[in-house]
């Protein structure tokens, strides 16, 4: 048993008041992104670090712009699919990028997604990360 596990049992330890932050994502208003056809409602965000967790909507054709990955990024598939150049991911789905990748993602029929970000996106032709707007 760790040392950890048996102070809590015997009663050393406390529960971190506040330390739990609960919200409804019903309860959130979709926020316009800076790109077309693009919204979100954002879980978390800690600015100074670059990391954000967003539900992210996109409307039937829309288009993330060519971007990289300066961390690694992950992606669940809640309703309908996008796609990049290496493949589809659809509802229920999990993809994950590598740090570094590059690519640019579309979506024919629209899709809601839960997106972890560790640092912002690096747009190419367009305003800076995605995360930060």
């Amino acid at each position: 048993m760790s040392v950890q596990t048996s102070e809590r049992l015997s009663g050393k330890l406390e529960p971190t008041k506040n330390g739990s932050t609960y919200i409804d994502p019903k309860g959130l208003e979709w926020e316009k992104s800076q790109f077309e056809k693009i919204w979100k409602k954002v879980l978390y965000q800690n600015e100074a670090a670059g990391e954000m967790t967003v539900l992210l909507k996109f409307e039937p054709g829309a288009v993330l712009p060519f971007h990289k990955h300066p961390e690694i990024e992950q992606s669940w598939v809640l309703e309908g699919s996008f796609y990049d150049h290496d493949g589809i991911c659809r509802a229920g789905e999990f993809v994950w990028r590598k740090s570094g990748s590059l690519h640019e993602t579309k979506s024919d029929e629209g899709c809601v997604l839960l997106a972890i970000y560790r640092k912002p996106n690096i747009f190419f032709n367009h305003t800076a990360g995605f995360s930060n707007n």
